[in-house]
């Protein structure tokens, strides 16, 4: 897609102010699928020099909004942790070419805030945060779960940046569960849930996406049972929270999101707590 009223595309590395009309540029996946008439000028990220994952001195694992979806599969092959067949399953819920893969950043994906988008599961499910960087240079770290609350809809300031998404070294030790669902064959994901028991503290966390207009986080100190997984869920997901789109009607997406946090729930609890 041709952005033909984009006037300039600048480099990120030189500081310019902010202006109604700019646009951060990551891998450009998005901003090049669709015509976006309100965008005058491009910040081009991509010679920024970030590493794309990172460790922590506490362990933690830093990805740079830029790392491609590539980047990340290939890191998670041979990523020592409990959680890391989880990356690729993540990175398979795209259902992209490989000239995707190679040019879509974890950051655009987050930033895009969509139901579906597979990285906005992964983070949330390995309770992950954001840091964000204003124009003037000052930084916040939120939760993925806070960062993005409806569809499409994020609380970026005018002209902050999604700088680098942070996942706990705790987070990585867990054992995981995946569940996706879609209409089609290879259709975008009308449903996806993720579980990760935590095997210092015995926990459980649930996550729903693509099936809400947000993703959801349920954490339990203990498995619960099926009814209270299910309550939980339905006690914390508003009517209108449930998506509603050609993918998938509400209805639908609830009783496979419920469908799937049983199955998972069953599979990470000890056979003498279901």
């Amino acid at each position: 897609m041709d952005l033909n009223t984009v006037l300039d595309v600048r480099d990120a590395r030189h500081r310019e102010p902010w202006r109604p009309g700019d646009a951060w540029l990551g891998g450009g996946t998005y901003l090049f699928s669709e015509p976006q008439p309100h965008i005058r000028r491009l910040v081009d990220l991509s010679r920024m020099g970030w590493p794309p994952l990172s460790w922590q001195p506490d362990g933690s694992l830093d990805i740079a909004a830029t790392c491609t979806i590539t980047e990340l599969s290939r890191f998670a092959r041979t990523l020592p942790a409990t959680a890391a067949p989880l990356f690729e399953q993540c990175c398979r819920a795209f259902l992209a070419s490989f000239k995707i893969w190679n040019m879509a950043t974890v950051g655009g994906n987050l930033c895009n805030g969509l139901p579906a988008g597979p990285m906005i599961s992964l983070a949330a499910a390995l309770d992950g945060t954001v840091l964000l960087q204003g124009q003037d240079g000052a930084t916040r770290r939120l939760p993925v779960t806070e960062f993005i609350t409806g569809a499409g809809i994020k609380v970026l300031r005018d002209g902050e940046l999604l700088r680098s998404v942070r996942l706990p070294p705790r987070a990585l030790g867990c054992r995981t569960a995946f569940r996706q669902a879609s209409l089609y064959g290879l259709g975008r994901s009308g449903c996806l849930v993720i579980g990760a028991g935590d095997p210092a503290d015995g926990s459980l966390a649930v996550t729903v996406t693509a099936a809400t207009t947000r993703p959801f986080r349920f954490w339990f100190a203990l498995p619960p049972t099926a009814a209270e997984l299910r309550a939980a869920i339905d006690g914390a997901v508003r009517s209108d929270e449930w998506f509603d789109d050609i993918h998938g009607l509400p209805a639908w997406r609830r009783h496979m999101a419920l469908l799937q946090a049983e199955e998972i729930r069953r599979e990470l609890t000890p056979e003498e707590h279901r």
